[in-house]
């Protein structure tokens, strides 16, 4: 044995041995951190729409609304015209529709009611009053289609008017260049590494 370490106690020997144990902790969760944000990095490149993705968009509002991106990036447009009650109604809808216990369905018709299609709602929409009226009729006994004539009026409008407008506006015309960017660097970083 070295005759320096025979000098050094056993109970810094001892220490020396915890200390390496713990970076050798530190070394491999340093690595695992490492490729934790490397993965993390993938999956945002991945969470974002291709470009093909975002094109298909223009086939239909349905198309769009489909994709939890075209949604999200449809959501943004309509918040930054003021007019976001449109798709919160229709998606409250959506989700109404499913609703299978008669309890929660009232419970969830009057929050509708209330919140959407009531004179003076915090987030009224934009219906007829004959809509209005059929519709308040029907949720005297609510059914999973009682706010069907409603939401078709609702995205009607949303096809006709906010759907043609979020196509010719910077937010989409931003994603397709954004996406079309990636695109191209990510091919030429694919070209280069061969």
């Amino acid at each position: 044995m070295c005759q320096g370490l025979s000098l050094i106690s056993s109970c810094c020997l001892e220490r020396a041995k915890g200390i390496k144990a713990r970076l050798r902790i530190l070394l491999r969760k340093s690595k695992k951190t490492c490729q934790s944000v490397r993965a993390n990095k993938k999956d945002k490149a991945r969470s974002r729409p291709s470009s093909e993705e975002a094109k298909k968009w223009r086939q239909s509002l349905d198309k769009m609304l489909s994709h939890k991106h075209g949604l999200a990036a449809f959501r943004t447009f309509l918040r930054s015209e003021y007019s976001e009650e449109n798709i919160e109604f229709w998606l409250a809808c959506e989700d109404y529709r499913k609703i299978r216990s008669t309890a929660k369905r009232i419970s969830k018709a009057k929050m509708i009611h209330l919140e959407f299609i009531e004179t003076d709602a915090p987030k009224e929409i934009n219906i007829d009053y004959e809509t209005k009226d059929s519709t308040r009729n029907l949720l005297q006994r609510p059914t999973s289609s009682s706010f069907d004539e409603a939401q078709s009026k609702i995205y009607n409008l949303m096809e006709k008017d906010s759907y043609a407008r979020f196509l010719r506006s910077e937010v989409y015309l931003n994603l397709t260049r954004q996406t079309e960017r990636a695109a191209s660097h990510s091919e030429s970083n694919k070209q280069s590494e061969t």
